[in-house]
């Protein structure tokens, strides 16, 4: 999660109100142009195709899609691969949904199991302690706490990783940087496009397991095989 506020004032324009599943836009939404400082109505779907291609969208291949998939997980189950940076979400009868994700810079992969045990819609951030102390050495002073809206990291959404109770600190969650999907960024969370995590969000509850293969293929014997 890049942090510092003057890092989140890109040029390009993000959709800032979840999109449907099916990528239509519910009346009266509107779409903050990041390029004007300004909030712009996405009631005609002309007006939010121009926005969507003014940003900095990730290479193609991270677009959200459906495939085959070979895995004992159970459908509901969350596969997310830190080596190919895509997110399955299991279906039935060998389908699933596959995302694009960014995941943690070089020093912050991980692997290993877990469970969302919390979610939250345009939510708020509040900087660990080892992340404040580390950019500060930077000469970056992170905010104590940044409410949920369009300049804020999380994004959109925000599903929160719990480990036998316990809160990880990592988050699966949306960016206001779709430019950075499909690289290693983050300090250890998945990121996801602001439209992909609405989508996700709207489909798996609390309880959900999540299994994380790390960046050098860490946990991922058997887990999955993705057949296109």
């Amino acid at each position: 999660m890049r942090t510092h506020a003057k890092w989140l004032a890109g040029a390009a324009v993000c959709a800032v109100m979840a999109l449907s599943s099916t990528g239509a836009v519910m009346a009266q939404e509107r779409v903050y142009n990041y390029a004007s400082g300004t909030w712009e109505s996405a009631d005609n779907p002309r007006v939010m195709q121009r926005l969507i291609k003014q940003q900095r969208r990730p290479d193609a291949r991270f677009n959200r899609a459906e495939v085959r998939i070979e895995t004992r997980e159970r459908p509901g189950t969350i596969i997310v691969d830190s080596r190919s940076r895509y997110l399955y979400l299991v279906g039935a009868n060998g389908r699933a949904t596959r995302y694009g994700v960014g995941v943690g810079k070089e020093g912050f992969g991980w692997s290993g199991a877990m469970s969302v045990q919390r979610k939250a819609e345009w939510p708020s951030w509040v900087p660990p302690k080892e992340m404040v102390a580390r950019e500060r050495r930077k000469g970056h002073i992170l905010p104590a706490r940044m409410e949920g809206g369009p300049n804020n990291p999380l994004g959109a959404r925000a599903l929160y990783l719990y480990r036998d109770g316990r809160d990880s600190l990592f988050r699966i969650h949306g960016t206001n940087q779709p430019w950075t999907i499909g690289k290693r960024l983050s300090s250890g969370c998945i990121r996801m496009m602001n439209e992909d995590v609405a989508d996700l969000y709207a489909r798996v509850p609390r309880g959900t397991k999540v299994v994380v293969i790390g960046p050098e293929g860490q946990g991922g014997r058997g887990v999955y095989r993705d057949l296109g």
